[in-house]
């Protein structure tokens, strides 16, 4: 891993333009919008396919022979470039540590403010790859040009430029390697599992096969990256695993132009129960109240010990479980309270042997109006509806009810407070990936009541996609495709979508396939956030032009929405260590895959607003409601909420429903201001298990929203 560095901080995103529409509830019509144009350097050969992968080298950290590093003229990268001396066989010789022994762009940056032309040979490793490659006048000495030539590329190469006149060469400031190996290698075949403790699982598999070659497996666990291997290695084993727990394992193959392989076949392993345990963790102390609101109560304690480890608490509240908390954790909220009810409160300890503490010291509290004002706070929890399949995607309907999309089935259906479900259909064309494609996002046209029309983002057979219909009673007819072609993967394929305040742009989030140097690759949509015109074009004044991007350096998006200043945030998941909260910038660099947080190298990206450990969170839904944002968790099993500060900070924050309705996928807010919850227990593999829940939000001052 690269040493930490800190994110360079960069201005606060501008916010989407446009007129007046009717709002959802505790949003806001955002302001103005600037444009800016993007400077493109036009390359000498003609345009090839464009590459995974890409690293640049500056000319000034290369070995220099019969030249000086200079910085005279401007317009240069770096520190400075190289002035060759005029003499043939000065030269530039750069050591590439990383590539793929495939075809690769080699790209010369330059400038000659001559007319003559300042031919060089290139050779890699002492091998003539470019005879008198032309370096031609550019105008002037500040004006910059770029020439490529094509060459085979591995790991240590050496890369000379070579004057071949009395000249010299060139003023030449960077090379850029980029591999144009775009094909991906085939999955790897027979994975197995050959071993099993408490605490860990071997497996093995067959090589995959690439056009160049394999260097290195991906091991993920239901989405999360566990651990990588070269690619001579075809087996390996995973620790730190949890006893008597049920884990579904995939490897995929990568190359080294970042290519990555679908996923192999799953393997579903049960960790051995844990070796015999049967001390119980000590007794929680000084169990106490720290705060109050109209429907949650603030619980804190002193940490337990344990001969292993402790690992969870659980809440009870009048004698009946009413949640969990990590076990590292010494506090809690409880949520979903009767305001002026007294209730008693205790706690156990537990360990991953299942043994349990005796309970707490008992005390009691009883919620009531008061506080600060405006703090939305989690009131009365009720079950809408029972028996659905990963509802994932929930948008609402000038009448109240809500359209909600299912997953694994490809469903939409009409939902009412009440609980009553209408069927819509299935998406045409869409399909699964075993993990977490399928049928995703949905939105309302802001003008439904005029157009009808309804928006899903889903999996297809070329990649994911955004389409259209329009819903004419209990149909979806006209179905209309807007963009396609968005790289998938079993994994990480974003799709949430959300119009802008104004009505006016949709935004839509991808993942980045599992290939993380999708994200950085300006030539495909995977791994960004996307803003495209309701009818699927492309806005003027996207940050790129001709693009549908509007930020990019992404892993996986899955929580999309605005501020009251039209702000748009984003949660999103992490790879082996930090899920993220993002404010997002117009045209903004968010560092997946070389910064994860604020870890890796992330000079000149754009820092997290909030992270939390990936055991903690993993973030899916998310809304904002008065400039609170709350985030729906899968692995965590919790809601997040936290207050949007006068720097755009994120403060305040609070834990709901840890541990009470399992994994939790999707949070909105209906057009009363209340909150619909979805479940999302996709891991164990049983489908029509999950529920849509609807949570009242009260303020602190007591009154519901409305």
């Amino acid at each position: 891993m690269e040493p930490v560095s800190r994110r360079v901080p960069l201005p606060l995103p501008i916010p989407d333009t446009g007129g007046p529409v009717s709002p959802r509830p505790h949003r806001y019509t955002a302001t103005a919008v600037t444009t800016a144009a993007a400077t493109l350097l036009a390359l000498a050969v003609p345009a090839q396919a464009a590459p995974l992968a890409s690293a640049d080298y500056e000319a000034e950290d290369a070995t220099v022979s019969q030249g000086l590093v200079e910085s005279n003229h401007t317009g240069y990268t770096g520190r400075g470039f190289v002035n060759y001396d005029n003499v043939a066989g000065s030269y530039v010789e750069w050591t590439v540590p990383s590539g793929a022994s495939g075809p690769t762009d080699l790209t010369f940056r330059f400038a000659n403010g001559t007319t003559a032309n300042r031919a060089m040979d290139v050779t890699v490793n002492g091998t003539l790859v470019a005879d008198d490659l032309a370096f031609p006048g550019t105008g002037a000495w500040t004006t910059w040009r770029t020439v490529t030539v094509r060459a085979t590329v591995a790991a240590g190469a050496k890369i000379r430029a070579t004057a071949v006149t009395a000249n010299g060469g060139p003023n030449v400031d960077k090379l850029t390697v980029a591999s144009t190996d775009a094909e991906a290698p085939r999955p790897p075949a027979n994975l197995r599992s050959t071993g099993k403790t408490h605490n860990s699982t071997s497996l093995a598999w067959d090589a995959a096969a690439d056009n160049v070659g394999v260097t290195g497996y991906d091991v993920y666990q239901h989405g999360q990256l566990m651990k990588s291997v070269d690619g001579a290695t075809l087996a390996t084993t995973v620790d730190g695993l949890d006893a008597a727990t049920e884990y579904t394992w995939t490897v995929f193959a990568k190359d080294a132009a970042g290519n990555v392989s679908q996923a192999s076949n799953p393997v579903t392993v049960t960790t051995d129960p844990a070796p015999p345990d049967n001390q119980a963790p000590t007794v929680p102390g000084a169990l106490r109240v720290t705060g109050t609101t109209a429907t949650t109560v603030d619980l804190a304690w002193t940490a337990s010990t344990d001969n292993v480890k402790v690992t969870g608490y659980d809440i009870l509240r009048d004698g009946a479980p009413s949640g969990t908390a990590d076990g590292a954790a010494t506090s809690t909220t409880v949520a979903g309270l009767e305001t002026g009810r007294q209730y008693r409160f205790t706690l156990r300890a537990r360990d991953a042997a299942g043994n349990v503490s005796g309970p707490s010291n008992e005390v009691t509290a009883t919620p009531s109006a008061g506080g600060p004002g405006g703090v939305p706070d989690p009131g009365a929890v009720r079950q809408i509806l029972g028996g659905t399949d990963v509802p994932w995607g929930v948008a609402f309907l000038p009448d109240g009810s809500a359209l909600v999309t299912e997953r694994e089935t490809f469903n939409v259906y009409r939902l009412t407070e009440s609980g009553q479900r209408t069927a819509l259909g299935k998406v045409p064309g869409a399909q699964g990936t075993g993990g977490e494609g399928g049928v995703m996002g949905l939105e309302v046209s802001p003008n439904f009541a005029t157009d009808g029309l309804v928006y899903v983002y889903h999996t297809a057979s070329g990649g994911n996609q955004l389409v259209r219909a329009r819903l004419s009673g209990n149909q979806l007819t006209g179905w209309q495709t807007l963009l396609s072609g968005v790289p998938k993967n079993r994994f990480h394929n974003g799709g949430r979508l959300r119009f802008s305040p104004d009505g006016r742009h949709l935004f839509v989030s991808t993942g980045d396939a599992q290939n993380g140097s999708n994200a950085q690759n300006l030539n495909n949509n995977a791994g960004k956030i996307l803003r495209l015109n309701p009818d699927g074009s492309i806005p003027a004044d996207n940050p790129f032009p001709g693009k549908a991007i509007w930020s990019y350096g992404h892993r996986n998006v899955q929580g999309l929405d605005f501020d009251s200043q039209g702000r748009l945030w984003a949660s999103e998941f992490g790879n082996s260590s930090t899920d993220e909260v993002n404010l997002i910038t117009r045209g903004g660099n968010y560092g997946w895959p070389g910064c994860e947080g604020t870890s890796g190298s992330c000079g000149g990206t754009i820092p997290p607003k909030k992270t939390w450990s990936t055991a903690s969170a993993s973030p899916s839904g998310l809304t904002i409601i008065n400039d609170h944002v709350f985030v729906a968790t899968t692995r965590g099993e919790r809601v997040y909420r936290m207050r949007i500060d006068a720097n755009a900070g994120l403060v305040e924050q609070k834990v709901y429903f840890q541990g009470t309705y399992g994994r939790l996928r999707t949070v909105e807010v209906d057009r009363d201001g209340d909150i619909w919850l979805t479940t999302s227990a996709d891991k164990d593999g049983s489908p029509n298990n999950d529920r849509v829940l609807h949570i009242d939000i009260v303020y602190s001052g007591g009154a519901r929203a409305s």
